[in-house]
């Protein structure tokens, strides 16, 4: 149940996207659009973040007629609805060159992101038309990475052997250490983005870019990369179809996606505010 008194205080909510506000076919649905536009009227903010990068984002933030910023690559590029970024922060090129050594080692086939470029060797890798979906692009095709280790915003391993992808977590992650954040966007993505592209200090900026103290921030995500963001906001809500371990740092569990859960969610703050 969630406590009526902490949602009357939500003013602003930042929702993953992926398993969270879209539904696994990556549609918005009408009730959510709803909403997003009633919470607006009823005074809470709505914002994005996603480990989509920006050309990924920005139809969302039409259909939803978002205004302020949006982060992008686990909050490490933030932007404002029409495209200009207001920070963006890259991994180090050593770290992304060690990141694609170890997927290429353990057989798991690489996505690179750079210049406003999805870079793959390929288009035969798993989930590659729901990407293209997703972000908006299409695969630029490549063998070599090596001219956009200098401007990394992302490496990813793609596989749908989850156990193959959880394990290079670990080992990509203790190899990397303190200097990149290594996490899965979903069972079958492994996002590689430097540090400071996590979710926690990204629902911080957005807080901040909102002047919205984080005691009055929501924050709303389905997978491993949105833990970070439950720390930091006043109220942490994983969705009912996420792993047990995601909904147990939570402090409330909406519906699942396929159900609407982002939109039951807000309206219930809209309620608890009337």
């Amino acid at each position: 149940m969630l406590d009526p008194k902490l949602a009357a205080s939500i003013r602003l909510v930042v929702s993953d996207i992926d398993g969270t506000l879209v539904r696994n076919d990556k549609s918005l649905s009408e009730r959510t659009i709803a909403a997003v536009r009633r919470a607006r009227d009823a005074g809470i903010a709505f914002t994005l973040i996603s480990a989509r990068p920006p050309s990924g984002l920005g139809g969302l933030v039409d259909q939803l007629s978002l205004a302020g910023p949006v982060g992008a690559f686990n909050g490490g590029t933030l932007f404002e609805p029409g495209g200009r970024i207001v920070e963006a922060h890259r991994l180090e090129p050593g770290d992304a060159r060690r990141a694609v050594a170890m997927l290429d080692e353990a057989g798991i086939p690489v996505w690179f992101f750079a210049d406003g470029l999805w870079i793959a060797r390929d288009e035969t890798s798993p989930h590659t038309d729901l990407e293209r979906r997703a972000a908006r692009l299409e695969p630029t095709l490549t063998q070599d990475f090596e001219r956009w280790f200098e401007r990394a915003d992302k490496v990813v391993g793609v596989s749908d052997d989850h156990a193959a992808v959880a394990r290079m977590e670990r080992e990509i992650g203790a190899a990397l250490g303190p200097s990149a954040n290594v996490v899965r966007s979903q069972p079958y993505f492994l996002d590689v983005t430097t540090a400071v592209a996590n979710k926690g200090a990204g629902v911080e900026a957005l807080a901040r870019a909102f002047g919205v103290p984080l005691e009055a921030t929501a924050a709303i995500g389905d997978m491993p990369n949105d833990v970070p963001m439950f720390a930091h906001a006043g109220l942490s809500v994983a969705m009912g179809q996420a792993p047990e371990e995601v909904r147990a740092k939570a402090r409330h569990v909406a519906d699942t996606n396929e159900a609407d859960g982002v939109a039951q969610f807000l309206e219930q703050l809209i309620a608890a505010r009337s």
